[in-house]
């Protein structure tokens, strides 16, 4: 029987709704247009597509409907996030002209209680009942393939036309001696706390790391980050990532960046972790350790090769350019095959495969323009190619950069680290990629987004009428910025002549 710590009527309430206990499964028919493995949001997103369709539908899952993005992924780690943020603010009113009687403390039992509360609330939306409901078979228990179009689904089996693979992903764990034996988090137990570790540290400076270590430190944890890389976000804008480096040192986090962790010893003082930072020994002691050192794809149990598809247990099950694997009759979406891991991503690319796996489709993944967001404060919002990424495929870009400190609603709102950059196709507006760094970021960069998606280009953003004062209002500048460009020597030339000519 599952089981969510703490034991609490809101856990309770997750856990009747995810995974039901007394759940019948149905009787199988003789065959399924599409069984679906695996109820994250790809798994959820096709089931219930495909069966608005009117196609005959199975959606299997051993664990939780919802899926990392529901039970230990976005939505309570943007609940605890924003939890973090409300003491900052009232940490920083004093700025504002406002004054807090006494220090603003955090009371980490309600905080995790009330992130509890809405992930129950919110799991009505991925309920077994409602995918029931929608004419989805849902069948809660363990699946593996018995042939190339036969699944075992509990013990019942499920003869399929097509089916899905959206197992999704599971933490990472680095091969580092004696951490097994002292103990870690992972995102998947994080959420269980009830209490706040005084001292914490964290394996990984990626995005799951870096929002979860400023958010620990922001509650009142003394918060140690190891990265083995010499910068954190590594992937993200330099610039972008360079800020939020800033502030994490300003807030008071130890970073050792460069890191090569040696072993992790428990002792009565704490879990002791012993690594070394340009050939200097050092230690942190700590009370736990979370471990966000990357992803690892869901294909173990499955009996893949049973069904003649062709998988990688460090990059998953290998698909093509339309998410088919090589079982043309079987596809797979989400964090199981792709490279990027994101809610949405996945979302997009099971809408891909309702198309190609029932309708001959041949939509095709690359086609998608898909952006992502790091929840740090401020947040981190990118979409297309970064500059270093254009140059090494051979194009040449301009960068259009627009400060924070120049746009007024961020000078008024006191978040003026922060900035606009939108790259294009040297030459032209074409935009090749974009990178925002605000405290609303991940809400900006859909207009850049959609711009690129659409074939619209920079230029075109500087008739856009955003509203004033707004921070969004950066990318309207930016691409004024682009135009101005236009007005080479030759054009102001023949401009004044004209106007002097008309006067």
């Amino acid at each position: 029987m599952l089981q969510i710590l703490p034991a609490d009527e809101h856990n309770a309430q997750l856990l009747a709704h995810v995974h039901p206990a007394g759940w019948k499964n149905p009787q199988p028919p003789p065959n399924y247009n599409l069984v679906v493995i695996g109820a994250g949001t790809a798994g959820l997103v096709s089931a219930a597509g495909a069966a608005a369709l009117g196609a005959k539908v199975a959606l299997v899952e051993k664990g939780l409907l919802g899926g990392d993005c529901l039970n230990f992924g976005c939505v309570p780690s943007k609940a605890l996030l924003r939890s973090a943020r409300a003491l900052a603010d009232l940490r920083d009113a004093g700025s504002f002209g406002v004054s807090v009687d006494a220090p603003a403390q955090a009371d980490f039992a309600a905080v995790m209680e009330r992130l509890r509360r809405l992930r129950a609330q919110i799991s009505a939306h991925d309920s077994a009942q409602r995918f029931s409901n929608l004419g989805v078979d849902v069948y809660l228990g363990a699946a593996r393939f018995t042939g190339r179009r036969t699944i075992d689904a509990g013990g019942a089996e499920l003869r399929f036309s097509k089916a899905v693979i959206a197992t999704g992903a599971r933490a990472a764990l680095p091969p580092v001696p004696g951490l097994s034996n002292a103990g870690f988090l992972t995102n998947e137990s994080v959420f269980s706390l009830t209490r706040l570790p005084q001292r914490l540290a964290v394996i990984g400076g990626g995005p799951i790391g870096c929002e979860l270590a400023q958010a620990f430190a922001r509650l009142g944890a003394e918060v140690t980050l190891l990265h083995k890389n010499a910068h954190l976000l590594d992937r993200e804008d330099e610039d972008a990532a360079d800020i939020i480096q800033r502030i994490f040192l300003r807030e008071g986090i130890r970073l050792e960046l460069g890191c090569k962790i040696s072993r992790v010893e428990k002792s009565p003082a704490g879990k002791t972790i012993r690594f070394a930072v340009n050939g200097e020994e050092k230690t942190a002691t700590v009370d736990e350790i979370l471990v966000a050192t990357g992803r690892a794809p869901n294909v173990e149990g499955l009996e893949l090769e049973r069904a003649g598809i062709n998988f990688d247990l460090r990059d998953g099950i290998e698909v093509n350019d339309t998410l088919q694997t090589s079982n043309p009759r079987v596809y797979a979406a989400g964090d199981v095959c792709m490279r990027h891991k994101f809610t949405h991503a996945a979302d997009a690319a099971a809408r891909i495969v309702l198309q190609n796996a029932l309708f001959r489709g041949r939509k095709r993944l690359s086609a998608l323009t898909i952006p992502w967001c790091t929840y740090t404060d401020p947040e981190i919002a990118h979409v297309g190619l970064t500059k270093r990424e254009a140059l090494a495929k051979g194009i040449s870009v301009s960068a259009f950069v627009r400060p924070l400190k120049d746009v007024d609603r961020a000078v008024v709102d006191g978040e003026e680290e922060g900035f606009v950059k939108i790259h294009v196709k040297s030459g032209s507006d074409r935009i090749l990629g974009a990178t925002v760094a605000a405290r609303h970021a991940g809400e900006m960069i859909g207009e850049i987004t959609l711009a690129m998606a659409e074939g619209i280009g920079l230029g075109a953003l500087s008739a856009v009428i955003h509203p004033y004062p707004t921070q969004a209002e950066a990318i309207r500048q930016a691409a004024d910025a682009y135009n101005r460009t236009r007005l080479t020597p030759g054009i102001k030339k023949l401009l004044s002549f004209w106007l002097r000519w008309t006067r």
